[in-house]
């Protein structure tokens, strides 16, 4: 405090008081192109004014910044993070940013429909994560999350998680599944009466399934009335999208008839229920229609080629639709 008190006794004496005023709330120079300044841990802000002079800012003098600084409250409270040199910004917005920590927010969205195996890559391509998953088996990232379960499948929430430089890829997945915890609690609360779901798992089970049968909003509990249906009279689910996921690595984009007769833990086609783990991030739109599934007594449905699908009653009509919109395409 003495020492800042003894400089701006010198700049009043000397004049140099309302060169300072000027400087505090004069844009800086920077051209039109947007620079990042990354203030790391345990940086002082002699460390924050070279990497400014890097950058090429060269207004005012050091004393200037220093004051603007301490007078800001920057030197006792400097946020760690990135901030922005934008077009037009003053020294003071600047520091009064570093004070108050308006870092730069980055993101990272999960689409609905991926599988754990998209995520990760995603994961792994974002520039800005820290990286701590490659190399990390399923068995180790389950433990990682604190999961209980054979598989991290469909346990993340599709949405968009804003963070900031630092970040981890764990510490996005663990905000994923805790939001997915609870989006999925709070509709297994809210659903309606008689299905034949025994738990919240079998819902997320479920509701995977129907984000990969559609896209259509307004479809996904009619598709969600079909599967229900069929587990209420123990009918195979016969589901395409299952198949393909058991099929891994060795589907090559064309499913064919001898896929839908080869036996694996996932094929509705041969074996009853649901599978065993989701098969992918289902959408919170998507447990919703899991749990509250449209009346009606259709039980299948099929691909319009367009997005949408054509829903039938029986066999007949079903056979009747697949060759108007299936084997005439073909």
């Amino acid at each position: 405090m003495l020492l800042f008190g003894i400089l701006l006794g010198g700049w009043l004496a000397h004049g140099e008081w309302r060169a300072y005023q000027q400087f505090v709330d004069q844009p800086l120079t920077n051209g039109d192109i947007e620079r990042v300044i990354e203030v790391r841990s345990g940086d002082s802000f002699r460390h924050v004014l070279t990497r400014l002079r890097t950058l090429g800012v060269k207004e005012g003098r050091d004393e200037y910044w220093r004051y603007l600084a301490w007078e800001l409250g920057v030197m006792r409270k400097l946020q760690v993070g990135e901030y922005l040199l934008f077009h037009g910004i003053t020294p003071r917005e600047l520091l009064g940013r570093m004070e108050k920590g308006r870092v730069i927010q980055h993101r990272f969205t999960i689409i609905p429909g991926w599988n754990l195996r998209d995520l990760r890559l995603a994961l792994a391509e974002d520039p800005v994560l820290e990286q701590t998953l490659p190399g990390l088996s399923e068995g180790e990232l389950l433990t990682r999350l604190g999961l209980e379960t054979a598989s991290a499948e469909g346990r993340f929430l599709p949405e968009t998680y804003q963070f900031t430089r630092g970040v981890s890829d764990i510490d996005i997945l663990k905000r994923a599944r805790v939001a997915m915890d609870q989006a999925l609690q709070r509709h297994w609360q809210a659903r309606v009466n008689d299905l034949p779901l025994d738990s919240p798992e079998q819902a997320l089970i479920l509701a995977s399934i129907i984000e990969k049968e559609t896209g259509l909003a307004a479809e996904r509990p009619e598709i969600a009335g079909v599967f229900i249906r069929r587990l209420r009279i123990g009918m195979k689910l016969q589901t395409d999208p299952t198949v393909i996921y058991g099929l891994g690595d060795s589907f090559n984009g064309n499913l064919t008839r001898a896929h839908l007769t080869t036996d694996t833990p996932f094929n509705t086609y041969t074996r009853g229920g649901l599978p065993p783990t989701p098969i992918a991030m289902p959408s919170e739109h998507a447990i919703i229609a899991a749990l509250n599934p449209a009346d009606g007594d259709t039980l299948y449905f099929v691909s319009r080629g367009d997005g949408s699908h054509q829903f039938s009653r029986t066999l007949s009509e079903h056979n009747t639709a697949v060759r108007r919109f299936q084997l005439k395409r073909r």
